[in-house]
């Protein structure tokens, strides 16, 4: 028997109810999210892929915990992934284009055929334990769409298991007792990386941190450096962050790191930005200069006084050079023929060095917060 207040050490199938749990909200929150983007320019469809690639890798991992997940949690893991891929198919009907004509539909095959075709078609497989791994997200959503007939809620789905406390990283950055301003929050038990509402504090996120890059999100920052490097890099073991989310941050530096998706970028002022995505959105930022490897052209929309750079070879090393379109901005906001007044290239003798990104940024020795900040142009000092 446990000693009066001892600490209670989690066990697999808590730490798995915990993560499932915290990813299927996060999915829903993106789902929720669907109706408030673009249609233009994929906005919209690239974030529907990125909730099925989600839902996609979450039920590969309920296949995993087979292990040391009864038999009657599974089921009702399986039961919530389905509920929640018909909340995505529901979203994505109010979205499609109402079609003004109407086609018979074709007699379906004879019997034996017509089982024979199911049993192979991978849109009737649902996404339970034992599936092949290989299948992708479009055949895990009209698999779960096919048993929309269930009432009920996700809700009541995740009811039947028992609850467990999660780990809130962010409070225990804000509260650690050590009075050092480097902090290095592990997220090792977290499904996403969310930090907000911190000043003056270096935060270096661990490689123990790349589980938990389904997706991230940084808001309401000031004076701060925030490397995320480590744990999106491939190279050395990571995994890159599914989306991202930067906003309402002033003169800060923000090394992203990696990112498979889109990055939304809102409310940043007088600081510095690294990444390396497939996509950039940019709205209502002033005095901000990008370091990027973007594989499509950044967008702009109500900012000014940017500055754009590619982002260094010691972070985008895997990177093509000829398929970085990080100076082939466009403003959304600026329909004349000429050149947007509201960005422009960042001259090359005032770009962080090389061996600063590698070298200081980091920290080292003898170097506090505002050292660093100054050394990269923020701040008073700079």
């Amino acid at each position: 028997m446990s000693a009066p207040g001892a600490a209670h050490k989690e066990t697999p199938k808590e730490t798995f109810y915990r993560q499932f749990q915290g990813t299927v909200a996060n999915l829903q929150e993106q789902i929720n999210h669907l109706a408030n983007l673009s249609a233009v320019a994929g906005e919209r469809q690239d974030a529907i892929e990125h909730i099925l690639t989600g839902i996609s890798r979450l039920s590969n991992e309920v296949a995993d915990a087979a292990d040391y997940v009864p038999a009657y949690d599974q089921r009702t893991y399986s039961q919530a992934l389905k509920q929640l891929t018909d909340q995505l198919n529901e979203a994505q009907a109010k979205f499609a284009p109402k079609s003004r004509f109407q086609f018979k539909r074709r007699s379906p095959p004879s019997g034996g055929d017509a089982v024979a075709d199911k049993k192979n078609d991978a849109r009737y497989m649902l996404p339970a334990g034992g599936q092949d791994k290989s299948s992708s997200p479009s055949a895990v959503t009209a698999a779960a769409a096919a048993a929309a007939g269930s009432k009920l809620s996700l809700e009541d789905s995740l009811s039947h298991l028992p609850s467990f406390p999660a780990k809130n990283y962010n409070e225990e950055i804000a509260k650690d007792p050590t009075d050092s301003r480097v902090r290095k929050p592990s997220f090792s038990t977290a499904r996403d990386i969310t930090l907000s509402g911190h000043e003056k504090l270096h935060i270096i996120l661990p490689l123990s941190a790349s589980r938990a890059t389904s997706a991230g999100a940084l808001t309401d920052m000031k004076g701060c450096i925030v490397d995320m490097s480590v744990p999106t890099r491939v190279c050395a073991g990571g995994a890159p962050f599914a989306s991202l989310a930067l906003k309402n941050i002033s003169g800060s530096l923000i090394v992203a790191g990696h990112v498979d998706g889109p990055v939304h970028i809102t409310g940043l002022r007088d600081s510095k930005v690294l990444v390396v995505a497939r996509q950039v959105r940019i709205h209502e930022c002033e005095n901000v200069d990008f370091y990027l490897y973007c594989a499509s052209r950044p967008i702009i929309e109500d900012c000014k006084g940017l500055r754009f750079a590619p982002a260094p070879k010691f972070h985008s090393a895997d990177k093509d050079d000829k398929t970085n379109m990080w100076d082939q901005v466009d403003d959304f906001k600026w329909l004349k023929a000429q050149h947007s007044p509201n960005w422009s290239v960042l001259p090359e003798e005032q770009r962080i060095a090389e061996d600063v990104w590698k070298d200081k940024v980091p920290g080292y020795p003898g170097a506090g917060l505002d050292d660093i900040l100054s050394t990269v142009g923020i701040g008073a000092e700079a």
